[in-house]
């Protein structure tokens, strides 16, 4: 099943953070979206974040993707604390298939995509005519809606001369997450 995940990062190397948790589904066939730097959502007194998006072939379950991401997250040192506060890692289930999910604790299409930059943007870079169930629209059209409605959100390409920073050399990371015996399960 094709899976998007969101991921984030704004403290520490926050680089080396997306590496670390690209790294951990790379057994899932992870393809990973250009980097954006991103203002912070919510709580905006905190350092910025590096977003991207990762596409992922996963034929366990929803909860068993989210346990996965929850996983990674407490892997990499995540300390839950203030609601949309600094972290050094954030992965979110976005989309699972054409599936919608709404199960405590699990939502899916991710609630919030429609008013998050942080996502849209490099998720369209991926996938512009995916179509997101449940909004019956394309990751292009919020794009494009949230950049008109949320202008505040600044959304900056990643990288130098104001590039978009190239994606991850995923082969080059190795695999030190949740592994072949755990993501082949069932396939």
């Amino acid at each position: 099943m094709e899976v998007w995940i969101g991921l984030g990062s704004n403290l520490g190397d926050r680089f080396a953070n997306l590496q670390a948790a690209a790294a951990w589904f790379v057994e899932a066939d992870l393809e990973l979206s250009p980097i954006f730097e991103t203002a912070p959502w919510g709580l905006i007194d905190q350092p910025w974040f590096l977003n991207a998006v990762a596409r992922l072939v996963w034929s366990q379950s929803p909860q068993q993707l989210l346990d996965a991401c929850l996983a990674c997250e407490a892997h990499l040192g995540r300390v839950r604390g203030v609601r949309n506060g600094p972290r050094i890692i954030d992965i979110d289930v976005l989309m699972f298939g054409d599936r919608i999910v709404r199960d405590s604790g699990l939502r899916i299409p991710h609630p919030g995509i429609a008013q998050r930059r942080s996502v849209l943007e490099p998720w369209a870079q991926m996938a512009p005519a995916l179509l997101i169930p449940e909004l019956d629209r394309t990751v292009a059209d919020l794009r494009d809606a949230a950049v008109v409605r949320f202008t505040d959100q600044q959304v900056h390409p990643f990288g130098t001369s104001g590039s978009v920073k190239q994606p991850l050399d995923l082969e080059a990371l190795g695999s030190h997450g949740v592994g072949q015996t755990e993501l082949s399960a069932g396939s």
